[in-house]
């Protein structure tokens, strides 16, 4: 082994027997021995790469690709049926937050427990409690059985004893979503602290900007292969290129299916006008009508009696694009239609970061100080004229509403934009920026 490497692996294959329709009892195994058939399944078909001391390393990829089937194997969890893995230090793993918890034992006895998972000692425990607890910010609940416990609080402490173990090696899956915004940016700063003091780190996520923010190269595993390896940002801006265009083939195919099933609905509608209602609804519906920049979690809600039709994104330039500069003007362009005569709307903006911090909002009747007239068909342009927040992503929901408390068309997470630092060293920090400026007086 390299003696720069804290981890490598050679070559390394796994597969899962898949039974067809497996017999549970040993009578059933031989009385019904052909309900025994199964299928191999291969999930990783040979991967090597290596992960050098200190180093933090994200492992992203689809569903099923083998991210956390690898990860499960660093931790000697699952062996390879193929090829070798090997590790240098102590190897500490989150995987299964809480694993060996005893539901009506207390917050502190299950410290005990569930640290001597990890091979930590009792003396050990008992010089570290006072941090972990004080890390899980559960002093007032720490006697108490944990069955008493919410689902957040149960991960704090896991998340708490897990993390105060001196380890060599970190091994992460999924499990950056602890507790609420405070404490995941806690957990986060935590993780950052630990790469700082050169403790190596493997992170299975699909929050690729935590990746990226935490992460020094990336390992793209695609159908149990490795793609690409390189820094954390290409790789992940290629992934989610990859990603989009995917998913703008997969809405194709879901376009044509819904207007397959819209055309066979309406054919058996009573009137025309009928027919008509049963395939707009249909068409306002899918995204992709709307708008090839719409983002991968996109989510729509509402009556449907107005609704989006077209909606885009541009620079000052007149550009569609998704990726601005801090102080850049950004312009949205709605494009609406109604089936309702003389109708009034308001329409809103707002501004989500990609850690769900709600940053900005505003409505055309905030605005204006007026409720738009609707058409049947008509456009709605919004505008800022510079682009004050920090650099990093951000979700952007619109919304129609009428004049109370109605909502004709809500789309959530419409768009991620991504803001960028033209300079190399961000001067401001949080999520807006400010005009400021620092003087010297003697």
């Amino acid at each position: 082994m390299n003696p720069e490497n804290a981890i490598e692996v050679r070559d390394v294959r796994k597969y899962f027997k898949v039974y067809l329709d497996k017999g549970h009892m040993l009578r059933e195994r031989v009385i019904h021995f052909s309900r025994n058939k199964y299928e191999k399944r291969e999930v990783l078909k040979g991967i090597s790469f290596d992960v050098k001391k200190g180093e933090s390393v994200g492992l992203i990829g689809k569903n099923g690709c083998g991210k956390s089937t690898t990860l499960k194997m660093l931790t000697k969890i699952l062996r390879p049926n193929a090829g070798t893995i090997e590790t240098k230090g102590r190897v500490c793993s989150l995987i299964e937050l809480g694993a060996g918890f005893h539901p009506d034992m207390s917050g502190r006895e299950n410290i005990y427990i569930n640290a001597s998972i990890f091979g930590i000692k009792a003396k050990e425990v008992d010089r570290r409690l006072n941090d972990i607890i004080r890390f899980s910010e559960l002093e007032d609940f720490i006697d108490n059985p944990v069955r008493t416990y919410s689902s957040g609080m149960y991960m704090r402490l896991a998340f708490s004893v897990a993390i105060n173990v001196d380890a060599d090696i970190l091994l992460i899956d999924e499990i950056l979503a602890v507790g609420d915004n405070a404490f995941q940016t806690k957990c986060f700063n935590k993780l950052k602290s630990l790469k700082d003091q050169g403790t190596t780190i493997v992170i299975v996520s699909h929050a690729l900007g935590q990746v990226e923010k935490l992460c020094d190269k990336a390992v793209w595993i695609e159908k149990g292969l490795i793609r690409k390896i390189g820094p954390a940002r290409k790789v992940c801006s290629e992934y989610l290129d990859v990603m989009e265009k995917e998913r703008i083939a997969r809405a194709e195919v879901e376009y044509r299916m819904l207007m397959e099933e819209a055309n066979t609905v309406a054919a058996g509608a009573a009137d025309e006008e009928e027919q008509e209602k049963i395939q707009a609804r249909v068409r306002s519906g899918s995204y992709r009508t709307l708008s090839f920049q719409c983002g991968p979690d996109a989510r729509r809600e509402g009556s449907g009696e107005v609704r989006f039709t077209s909606i885009n994104v541009y620079n000052s330039r007149g550009d569609k694009t998704l990726d601005f500069n801090i102080n850049d003007s950004l312009i949205i362009e709605m494009e609406y239609e109604s089936d309702l005569d003389g109708a009034l709307g308001n329409f809103s903006v707002n501004f989500t970061r990609s850690d769900w911090v709600y940053c900005y909002g505003t409505t055309s009747k905030l605005q204006t100080g007026e409720f738009i007239p609707l058409g049947k068909k008509g456009r709605v342009r919004f505008e800022i004229d510079a682009l004050k927040l920090l650099a990093d992503k951000y979700y952007i929901d619109l919304r129609i509403h009428g004049t109370g408390k109605d909502v004709y068309d809500c789309i959530f997470s419409m768009f991620e934009i991504r803001i960028i630092n033209p300079e190399d060293e961000p001067k401001e920090s949080g999520i807006v920026m400010m005009d400021c400026s620092w003087k010297v007086e003697e």
